[in-house]
């Protein structure tokens, strides 16, 4: 049986996705916060000490309320930076897939439309997704696909709290709502319940046509 952990497997696209992989007989470790908080390091070192092995990984971690720049603190910077970033960074560092195995990061359409008022995780978001990119090549070697999903408006805890009339807004997008954490879920089950494996070192824009670039 395979096994995988999902960070932020509690809530939101990480549950959907945990409920997605236990469907097709994947033993999950849907991880909460109270088994990694990925801003906290000694948190994520604890956390790498008794898991060091799975064939799935799903990175998966909320982001910052909105704040404009001038407002932003150094406590925000570093916490951030922890959380979105170096968190990450030790866990890939510590943590071993299995050959043949998959990563998954769960970013934000944020890394290719950085949005003013999200600023941070604009910047954090981005930078890791570099670090994934160029690690790609290297899980390459032993077969592990690296699938970078960068989710757009998705209806979760979040996006309600991030947009004041959800309504008003989901007639503003091309498909007129909102995605479901399903979707991501069922997506990340078939790419594995298919054994694809040659779709590695990407960027999959999961927002229903909402953005405006074309890579």
């Amino acid at each position: 049986m395979a096994s995988a952990i999902v960070l932020g497997g509690s809530r939101g696209i990480g549950r959907a996705i945990s409920e997605s992989l236990k469907s097709i007989g994947v033993e999950v470790f849907a991880a909460s916060r109270k088994d990694i908080d990925t801003s906290d390091l000694s948190s994520v070192r604890r956390f790498v000490e008794k898991n060091t092995q799975t064939d799935i990984l799903v990175l998966n971690t909320g982001g910052p309320s909105p704040k404009p720049f001038a407002t932003i603190t150094e406590e925000d910077w570093n916490l951030y930076h922890n959380q979105l970033f170096l968190g990450f960074v030790t866990i890939l560092q510590n943590i071993k897939i299995s050959d043949n195995g998959y990563i998954f990061l769960i970013s934000s359409s944020v890394i290719k439309e950085p949005n003013s008022k999200l600023i941070i995780s604009s910047a954090y978001r981005a930078a890791f997704a570099e670090i994934f990119k160029v690690l790609s090549k290297e899980y390459a070697e032993n077969q592990v696909s690296c699938i970078n999903i960068a989710p757009g408006p998705i209806n979760t805890d979040r996006t309600q709290e991030l947009i004041e009339n959800v309504e008003e807004y989901k007639q503003s997008l091309p498909m007129k709502r909102l995605g479901e954490p399903e979707e991501i879920g069922n997506f990340v089950k078939s790419i594995i319940q298919n054994k694809i494996k040659y779709l590695s070192g990407v960027t999959i824009n999961f927002d229903g046509a909402n953005s405006n670039y074309i890579f």
